[in-house]
């Protein structure tokens, strides 16, 4: 367990539906129900008869950076974003990394585990987790935000995170999730104008594929050789490559823009279910596939959300959250009623 100040910092949603929880509806961990679909399972499935051969990536890179607008030289396959904030961690040569929380703690777990000192700007909840560029010090050669950020589901607008930028600054945006913003309107990936900027993105969130690992980074050349050095050889297997490859399709970008209007359309339903309840607040506008609430006794209601069949994620494991703080994952609005049903009993119990 890798903890600091008391958060621990390799705690994942996942862990609140593992063993005795892998029976509960899980609200917990944030990737897309009823995926991955047929069509998806079908390419990954097709792919297993060329295992005997070394992954190939050379097609799958194109096929992103085409995605994108961008030279495949920009573009660096990796097992999931998580293998990605490791590599940033162990290859560049940073001396003074800031961590914009609350965030995904992986990054700042990361940068611990490869002997970076890293300092904390913690965004207030009286502000609703805005992002002021001039809380950053300036000194920061290596500055990591999530946009939308995890847990917060805060969207940050573009031009605001691009202030972050500086030359002889490494900025790296966190876009795991940017995907379920309808319009990706936010987004940072594919600009080649903003200096330093490194773009992670996740397949694992909208299609399910938190099994298979993959995700990419964006960024300028000479930091992609830079993070390719610091890669084992074949790090992508064959059937995540094909994943990726089918996932940057345009009929596989079409049905993602469609689950983001439906993802914002269950959310806004969730989101006004949960504006019935006077002992709660929701940090708002929330844009992400998940909404962040505070609460008096959000342990002890968690506790009872578990014993009627809902798994939630709690929030003071992140930095700059405390234990009134639970993130619910965005889900269909039949189980968005359930589990509302579920939180009023909750909220009644002694």
């Amino acid at each position: 367990m890798h903890t600091d100040g008391g958060h621990d910092l390799r705690h994942h949603g996942d862990a609140e539906v593992r063993d005795d929880g892998s029976a509960l509806v899980d609200l917990a961990v944030n990737v897309r129900a009823d995926t991955p679909p047929a069509w998806l399972r079908d390419r990954i499935a097709a792919s297993l008869g060329g295992l005997a051969a070394y992954p190939d990536g050379r097609s799958a890179r194109a096929a992103v950076a085409a995605r994108h607008g961008v030279a495949p030289e920009r573009v660096l396959l990796t097992a999931g974003a998580a293998e990605a904030f490791v590599l940033l961690a162990r290859a560049l040569k940073v001396r003074q990394p800031v961590v914009v929380h609350p965030q995904f703690t992986e990054p700042e777990a990361a940068l611990r585990d490869a002997g970076h000192t890293v300092d904390r700007v913690s965004l207030r909840p009286e502000d609703d987790f805005r992002l002021d560029p001039a809380a950053v010090p300036e000194e920061a050669d290596l500055v990591v935000i999530g946009n939308p950020t995890n847990p917060t589901s805060v969207l940050h607008p573009a031009g605001t995170v691009a202030e972050l930028a500086r030359p002889g600054r490494t900025l790296v945006v966190d876009e795991a999730f940017m995907d379920a913003v309808p319009g990706e309107r936010e987004a940072l990936a594919g600009r080649t104008d903003v200096p330093g900027l490194v773009v992670l993105r996740s397949l694992t969130k909208t299609w399910g594929l938190a099994g298979l690992r993959i995700g990419y980074v964006l960024a300028a050349p000479e930091t992609i050789a830079d993070l390719e050095r610091a890669q084992p050889l074949w790090p992508v297997s064959t059937p995540a490559l094909a994943a990726a490859q089918a996932c940057v399709e345009p009929q596989a970008l079409a049905e993602a823009a469609h689950a983001a209007h439906r993802i914002a359309a269950d959310r806004a339903h969730l989101v006004a279910g949960l504006a019935e309840f006077d002992e709660l607040r929701v940090v708002a506008p929330a844009e992400g596939p998940f909404v962040l609430v505070r609460l008096a006794r959000a342990a002890d209601v968690r506790r009872r959300l578990r014993e009627l069949g809902f798994a939630v994620r709690r929030g003071d494991t992140f930095p700059g959250l405390d234990e009134e703080w639970l993130r619910l994952a965005v889900r269909d609005r039949s189980t968005v009623n359930s589990f509302l049903h579920a939180l009023r009993q909750a909220l009644a119990g002694p």
